[in-house]
């Protein structure tokens, strides 16, 4: 039976993504602050699917009681452990969402954007409503709305699926891109530079097979959950082409 994980068309549109012009367009300061604030979307809504994924792969409400499945819950909280709390370079600990942003105030690009949107959630308002009537980018509006619906409504191998085609799959490879860029760069990008570190490290060498293992145990040999698997995929990488698209065509707009 074929699966997602050996789909084509997956392979076809994960190749493709991957030679997105993006990569090499990072020959500036000021492009890489461009690409940092819409990209910080994408990190900030990471953490949506993966504690949907705990939420629903292990206990989180009281009174506890054990896993239906204890390799689930082992494979979503080691991989929690390390995106929500993890070394922070520096001696202590912190998430991969506020190690980013740590890294955006380093290298001063603008986080008006993101501070406007955790704002509003702060302030009880609902998170996809809010992205629709924003003046937000409609690549940013497009790709977090679905990683929210995913969370939100989703089943566990649809969500599964793009948290590992969307994400942990991809990551090293599209990282590695762009630190190779970044080292043509005088500017100080410590942190950005510890950013995508760890995630090709934790990505490539735990995450991504974690995520893998668990797509596998949760669709199995039903046919009908790969097809899903597999939409869910390409629609993941699809809109994280347009992405950055939306990145290329704010620094053409800005003559960068």
């Amino acid at each position: 039976m074929s699966t997602a994980i050996e789909s084509t068309s997956i392979q076809t549109v994960r190749d493709q993504l991957l030679k997105h012009p993006i990569y090499e367009a990072m020959t500036s300061p000021d492009r890489v602050r461009i690409f940092m604030k819409h990209h910080v979307f994408a990190v900030w809504d990471f953490m949506s699917l993966a504690k949907r994924l705990q939420n629903s792969l292990t206990t989180t409400t009281l009174p506890w009681v054990p896993s239906p499945n204890a390799h689930y819950a082992r494979f979503i909280n080691e991989i929690v452990l390390g995106e929500e709390t993890d070394e922070d370079g520096q001696g202590g600990y912190a998430s991969h969402f506020e190690l980013y942003v740590e890294a955006m105030k380093e290298v001063h690009a603008d986080t008006t954007w993101m501070d406007s949107y955790l704002q509003d959630l702060g302030a009880g308002k609902d998170p996809i409503d809010t992205l629709q009537n924003s003046s937000l980018p409609s690549t940013i509006v497009q790709f977090v709305t679905y990683s929210l619906h995913l969370a939100f409504s989703a089943e566990s191998h649809e969500v599964t699926s793009a948290f590992f085609f969307g994400r942990e799959d991809l990551i090293p490879e599209m990282f590695t891109q762009l630190l190779s860029e970044l080292d043509n760069h005088e500017q100080s990008t410590e942190r950005i530079r510890y950013y995508l570190n760890r995630h090709i490290e934790l990505d490539g060498d735990t995450h991504g097979p974690l995520a893998e293992k668990l797509l596998n145990s949760l669709c199995e040999s039903d046919p009908e959950k790969w097809k899903q698997a597999e939409q869910v995929a390409l629609r993941s990488l699809q809109l994280r082409s347009q992405l950055w698209d939306g990145v290329l065509a704010e620094i053409q707009e800005k003559g960068l």
